[in-house]
């Protein structure tokens, strides 16, 4: 695939460390560093130090930490393309993933498309087990499947319902506001299982609730965002609820035909399929 057709940004914040394996394992699968947008939101290890030593398309230094929202608009913006992955910091690439990603969005009619996770731990061999994987599951598709560990955005999306709203505050709430309009713009998205992630696990999420005092399972985002979806009670519950039922479609479908799914986490050694 031409790179000139893709551009790829993460925010990061601290986490040295996962940042260093995530560009690692971009160029262990020959990923053009060119096409990379960094968007530290105001470390205090040593990102910005090693972030010298490498050859990315773009470095954005900001004072302080602004948030997902206004990082990942900073990044889309600052080299743009056809397609925009807007992704996590704390994750390993696979052989071809940019190109199944893309592929499977444009064979599927999808503007948005997510690739196959695995979370957790890395006690397993993802090296061996993405190309696998990948072809095992390059047919599967989760047509309206959404995560915001990575994701392809065709440009015609910034067109018709804009950016992520870049308000510090929001703290991890960027996604949920983004994915809601994109389903009231009636734009399809989707998951595939051509392009397969390892996904360490929301690392940068967690360090701040820690800086905050707050337990894993407290939520780190202010309380009241839910109401910037302008829904109700009931509605917000019904829709949680039809995603729910549909994952376990999903779930049942894909185990049935082979044996796993397109998300799986590792627990105690082994894989658990959602």
């Amino acid at each position: 695939m031409n790179p000139a057709r893709y551009a790829l940004t993460f925010a990061c914040y601290n986490q040295v460390e996962y940042t260093r394996q995530c560009i690692d394992s971009m160029v262990r699968h020959g990923m053009d560093l060119s096409r990379l947008i960094v968007v530290d939101n105001g470390s205090k290890d040593d990102t910005r130090n090693y972030l010298l030593t490498v050859p990315v398309g773009g470095r954005i230094y900001n004072q302080d930490n602004l948030g997902c929202g206004v990082a990942w608009n900073q990044g889309a913006l600052a080299l743009q393309a056809e397609w925009t992955i807007v992704m996590n910091n704390d994750v390993l690439v696979s052989p071809q993933w940019i190109e199944s990603l893309i592929g499977a969005a444009e064979q599927h009619g999808l503007k948005v498309v997510s690739p196959a996770l695995v979370e957790g731990p890395l006690d397993y061999d993802f090296e061996q087990f993405a190309p696998m994987a990948s072809k095992k599951m390059a047919g599967t598709v989760r047509v309206s499947g959404r995560h915001a560990v990575c994701l392809a955005v065709h440009q015609s999306v910034w067109m018709d319902i804009g950016y992520f709203q870049p308000v510090p505050k929001l703290l991890g709430y960027e996604d949920t506001l983004f994915f809601h309009e994109l389903e009231k713009a009636r734009i399809p998205i989707g998951m595939t299982g051509a392009s397969w992630l390892h996904h360490y696990g929301s690392v940068t999420q967690s360090a701040m609730k820690q800086e905050r005092g707050l337990a894993e399972h407290d939520g780190l985002g202010y309380r009241y965002n839910y109401k910037l979806l302008n829904q109700s009670w009931l509605t917000r519950k019904l829709a949680k609820s039809r995603r729910l039922a549909q994952q376990k479609v999903w779930q049942k479908e894909e185990l049935a035909a082979h044996a796993m799914t397109i998300h799986g986490l590792r627990e105690n050694g082994q894989f658990r399929w959602i």
